[in-house]
């Protein structure tokens, strides 16, 4: 019997700061999916919204968390300085995952990374293959995880837009450098940022897909 999913606001120590961010759990849960995004695309985003909805409705629990906290939102709103900071935003996704893996409602939850336009997602999977077990990137820049990317060995599905020339051209090279299954998915008629009508609704349907099909229950530890 299905319990109602438990929602809660939260405030995580990561990193040597704290992060705001929004847990849904439902019950039972059959995975756990972490979003990983840059300045401008937080736990507010009514895209990252639209796509918690999809994966709650099929079992899978999620954390929408601001990596920045709100005076380093500041500061990058002026300089564009820390939104493709990728070892900062990386090793925030990294530390979010440990306390994903230590915390009791999760700990048995295999952990997906929902990455969009940055590659903190990528670089996040390589430094925690024993927690992370597959990765969705969102018309995500493979180029900015650098040498990384050939580190990866998780299962990565690719969503790209058919009218996102240049990024669909970046993840096309960067399915050669990934080392585990990969699939690149193009949704027609769509530009970078998935606006036109039912664009979103098909991203959220592959990441879906793709979590449930690859997030696997953890042995709890003894």
């Amino acid at each position: 019997m299905t319990s109602p999913a438990v929602h809660q606001g939260l405030q995580i120590p990561a990193a040597g700061v704290t992060l705001e961010a929004d847990v849904v759990v439902p019950d039972p849960a059959s995975g756990v999916v972490l979003f990983a995004h840059g300045s401008g695309s937080g736990r507010h985003s009514p895209r990252n919204r639209q796509v918690v909805g999809e994966l709650q409705r099929a079992g899978l629990a999620t954390v929408l968390a601001d990596l920045l906290t709100p005076e380093e939102e500041q500061l990058d709103a002026r300089t564009g300085a820390l939104r493709f900071d990728i070892g900062l935003l990386a090793g925030r996704v990294a530390a979010l995952t440990d306390w994903l893996v230590d915390r009791e409602q999760t700990a048995d939850l295999g952990v997906g990374l929902f990455g969009a336009s940055t590659g903190a997602a990528w670089a996040a999977a390589t430094t925690r293959p024993a927690s992370v077990e597959a990765v969705v990137s969102r018309g995500g820049r493979p180029d900015l995880a650098g040498g990384l990317l050939r580190l990866v060995r998780q299962p990565v599905l690719l969503i790209v837009g058919e009218r996102d020339p240049t990024v669909l051209d970046l993840n096309r090279r960067a399915m050669a450098e990934l080392g585990g299954e990969t699939r690149l998915e193009i949704v027609p008629g769509s530009s970078h940022l998935f606006e036109e009508p039912g664009a979103l609704e098909q991203v959220a349907r592959l990441a879906r897909d793709w979590f449930v099909g690859h997030l696997q229950p953890v042995p709890r530890r003894t």
